[in-house]
């Protein structure tokens, strides 16, 4: 064996052992790409964040960065007062003025209001407010605007019929106010002059029922946007005359009980219970007013009240043994139902006044 091929033997064991130290075998050196990669290893948690804590405690704390002083907004304009409240103009120990002007039937005291807030009214050449008392030497002013409001406000006279009532609709029965239209208008009225006053929608904005029948009762109801005349017949002061003829049964025991007479009731009943009709009952607590009755015929008596309780001549007569079996409203003040026939209506005419 010649010196060549020894040291050809000598030098391979050598590499190969070179190679395991630097990584596991020959093959190492050119990593086989099938062969799946492995993390990098990192020291424990425990001691990574031992050194991470040890490092932070070891950094000065961040100061905050000083802001400057916040300076107040200085104005040399003089602070603005606070604006008073209006002293309530007052005329003495007088009333509020929307009263007085309801006194003086001038409006109902709500279209009062909207006249004062409309600087409609002045009071002693000034400008009224709202809330304002006067005394009773006051001059109180109306601007013409609240004249011409008032003359576009219509009063509707209804020959109401069985089945309606006065106001809301109730128990399935219609308000009486929607027989109120173009097709119901009566024509027959003398006071209507030919191309006179027709029927609009807009005049049953705000129309009102001023006072009340029965559902069972027919006659004249009023309806109106005009405060004055609502005061005038509903008014806790009013006196406006309500005529009515009422047909009777006597019924001392009840309309099904013993003793019930249709015919000839004047001749039954005792003089002293047709008195008590006139006065001397008692309504809800309160005694009633005087009132005029008297015998139309043997079937029919005639009411005229001054005061309106709910269905109070049918309790009235109650009270002395009558069943009401019939009652039409004929008369409120001096307006008359006339010849308005039943389920028409008309307009209070320019000449009428209850």
């Amino acid at each position: 064996m010649s010196k060549t091929q020894d040291d050809d033997r000598d030098d391979k064991p050598a590499a190969r052992t070179l190679s395991l130290r630097q990584g596991g075998g020959a093959k190492s050196a050119t990593p086989d790409p099938r062969a799946p990669r492995r993390a990098p290893v990192r020291p424990p948690g425990p001691a990574r964040a031992r050194s991470v804590s040890a490092t932070l405690a070891a950094r000065p704390p961040l100061a905050p960065e000083p802001r400057p002083p916040r300076e107040p907004v200085r104005s040399n304009a003089p602070r603005a007062a606070r604006p008073a409240a209006a002293p309530m103009p007052r005329d003495g120990d007088g009333v509020r003025l929307n009263k007085r002007l309801a006194d003086l039937g001038l409006c109902s005291r709500r279209e009062a209001d909207a006249w004062i807030e409309r600087g409609w009214v002045r009071v002693n050449g000034q400008p009224a407010v709202m809330g304002q008392t006067v005394a009773p030497d006051a001059r109180i002013d109306v601007a013409p605007q609240a004249r011409a409001q008032q003359g576009e406000q219509v009063t509707i006279l209804l020959h109401k019929p069985v089945g309606y009532v006065s106001g809301q609709p109730e128990d399935g029965h219609e308000a009486a106010v929607t027989l109120v239209d173009a097709r119901s208008q009566w024509r027959g009225d003398a006071r209507m002059p030919a191309g006179g006053r027709r029927f609009s929608p807009s005049q049953l904005r705000g129309l009102a029922p001023a006072g009340r029948l029965d559902i069972d009762s027919t006659g004249l109801l009023v309806f109106t946007q005009d405060g004055r005349v609502a005061r005038a017949l509903i008014g806790e002061d009013s006196a406006v005359e309500k005529e009515y003829l009422v047909r009777v049964h006597y019924a001392p025991h009840g309309p099904q009980g013993a003793g019930l007479v249709t015919q000839n009731v004047q001749a039954v009943l005792p003089p002293e219970r047709l008195a008590l009709l006139r006065h001397g009952l008692s309504l809800d607590g309160q005694p009633l007013r005087p009132a005029q009755v008297d015998w139309q015929n043997p079937e029919q008596l005639r009411f005229v009240l001054t005061e309106g309780k709910k269905r109070q001549i049918r309790r009235m007569c109650e009270q002395v043994g009558l069943h009401v079996v019939g009652l039409k409203r004929i008369r409120i003040g001096r307006v008359v139902l006339g010849n308005l026939p039943q389920g028409q209506w008309r307009y209070l005419g320019a000449d009428e006044r209850f």
